[in-house]
């Protein structure tokens, strides 16, 4: 009978989480606690529920309340993760944040959950984020592949990679990323600016303008674009100035 009620209780939290009545919903998971101590889906969701309000270290509580009921719990794992990463405790989210990867690795039906490998493609980027601000592109390097291979649709973590070579003076490894992802997804515009953008850079003006104005016949109304076009073209006039 108990275990009848729970699972209605946490069906019906669960229904009022989704909906965003968080109060109500945290009423009926605490109802759960009540008759089963150790439910760690309980305990998941009061850790969003605390997450989602700021309360941070309560939201840090409830998700090592889920481990320690389910060490396995991925989305626990990933959540706890993100918090400790974002509060400044990198290198005890990274940690975290390894164990779970190695425990998906381990189960086939993880590997074949696309909703758990965009979770970890997210905790990767955010990753390599982090690196790239500190200038260590070798590990962002890294980090950015993980996450691409994990998250195909996530285009532009292919430009990040791009960024970073270019950041490392390889300019033609980058310039043939971005060839790569333009040739791929025809009407991806960022990719046609940062060909550009890398172009221009490495003073080949031309090159950046045709590839701006291809971009700009896709997406006439791109205002980036017109500006980038604009500058290159003030740019040109300038040299052609001074020349005379």
């Amino acid at each position: 009978m108990e275990n009848k009620r729970e699972k209605k209780l946490l069906a019906d939290g669960v229904e009022l989480f989704n909906k965003n009545s968080l109060s109500k919903a945290m009423k009926l998971f605490e109802e759960v606690l009540d008759i089963n101590p150790k439910s760690a889906d309980a305990y998941f969701y009061i850790g969003n529920i605390f997450h989602i309000k700021g309360q941070l270290g309560k939201a840090v509580k409830a998700f090592n309340k889920v481990l320690e009921e389910n060490p396995n719990h991925t989305d626990a794992s990933i959540s706890l993760s993100v918090i400790l990463n974002d509060i400044g405790k990198y290198e005890e989210a990274k940690s975290i944040f390894e164990k779970a990867n190695e425990h998906v690795k381990k189960e086939k039906k993880g590997l074949e959950d696309p909703h758990i490998n965009i979770k970890f493609a997210n905790k990767h980027y955010e990753i390599a984020e982090m690196y790239f601000t500190y200038a260590r592109y070798d590990e962002a390097l890294y980090e950015y592949n993980k996450a691409s291979a994990l998250d195909e649709s996530n285009l532009e973590v292919r430009i990040k990679i791009a960024k970073v070579y270019s950041k490392k003076g390889f300019l033609s490894k980058a310039i043939e990323v971005l060839k790569k992802l333009k040739s791929e997804q025809l009407n991806y515009i960022p990719a046609r600016i940062a060909l550009g953008l890398l172009y221009y850079g490495s003073g080949n003006v031309i090159e950046a303008q045709t590839e701006w104005q291809s971009a700009l016949q896709k997406d006439p109304g791109n205002e980036e674009l017109q500006m980038y076009l604009k500058l290159s073209n003030n740019a040109t006039e300038t040299n052609l100035t001074s020349i005379q």
